[in-house]
């Protein structure tokens, strides 16, 4: 399997610290935020990495990463994401990378202490997402069960039909380039990766899932940048 760490966005939402440089450069207690997503793909087993970036600071990410080695990536590629055309834009990029392999997708800003290895290990075919418990299910693309399935995914739900939020880790089969490229913009203007994940329900309900009980956090605002250093400081001291 190999992994794909989608690493672009202006970071608007940080400025005036993401003038500096991109997001997922930002420290998270003592590391910059991406090798927090490098260790969670690295230690279940994933060395052959691609990184998708964009936006005025796209350079740096060679400065800080180098050939990858280091962090125990036999394998490193860069690619440049033009537009900010969403999530399942900037893993359209990947295709060629992929080269109809499975892949594991993991956003830079994501942090979590969970092992994966055993999903990435059992995993076959469709497509799996890791879902967490939230208490603001508004701001994520959230799951509708019906019994234990999931039936469909709602993305950014002024009323959402649970509180499981879609965390932005996925692993995915070589179909899912297929359901990319029939996808159409949404009204924002983004190529959603919640249809993508559709897309697997609606083509018979392929979508697997996990409740993650370990700790996971977005870090794309104050709040969440500041908590997350946190968790990962009080983590490392014990």
């Amino acid at each position: 399997m190999k992994g794909i760490i989608l690493a672009g966005g202006l970071g608007t939402r940080l400025y005036p610290l993401t003038y500096a440089t991109n997001k997922h450069l930002l420290p998270i207690y003592d590391q910059p935020m991406i090798f927090y997503p490098i260790k969670t793909l690295v230690d279940a087993g994933i060395t052959s990495i691609a990184i998708v970036t964009g936006g005025p600071h796209a350079g740096h990410f060679m400065r800080v990463l180098r050939n990858g080695k280091a962090l125990g990536i036999k394998h490193l590629e860069f690619l440049y994401q033009e537009n900010e055309g969403g999530i399942a834009d900037a893993l359209r990029l990947c295709e060629d990378f992929a080269d109809n392999d499975n892949i594991a997708v993991i956003l830079g800003d994501n942090t979590t202490d969970m092992d994966i290895s055993p999903h990435v290990k059992n995993f076959k075919t469709g497509a799996m997402v890791f879902l967490k418990k939230v208490p603001d299910p508004e701001r994520f693309g959230v799951a509708a069960f019906s019994g234990e399935k999931i039936v469909h995914i709602d993305e950014k739900s002024k009323n959402p039909k649970s509180d499981y939020a879609v965390t932005g880790l996925y692993i995915y089969d070589n179909k899912v380039f297929s359901y990319i490229h029939k996808i159409k913009p949404s009204g924002r203007g983004e190529m959603e990766i919640t249809d993508v994940n559709n897309c697997y329900i609606d083509n018979g309900n392929s979508l697997q899932y996990t409740k993650m009980k370990h700790y996971w956090s977005d870090c794309g605002t104050f709040e969440s940048l500041y908590a997350a250093s946190k968790f990962w400081h009080d983590k490392k001291k014990i």
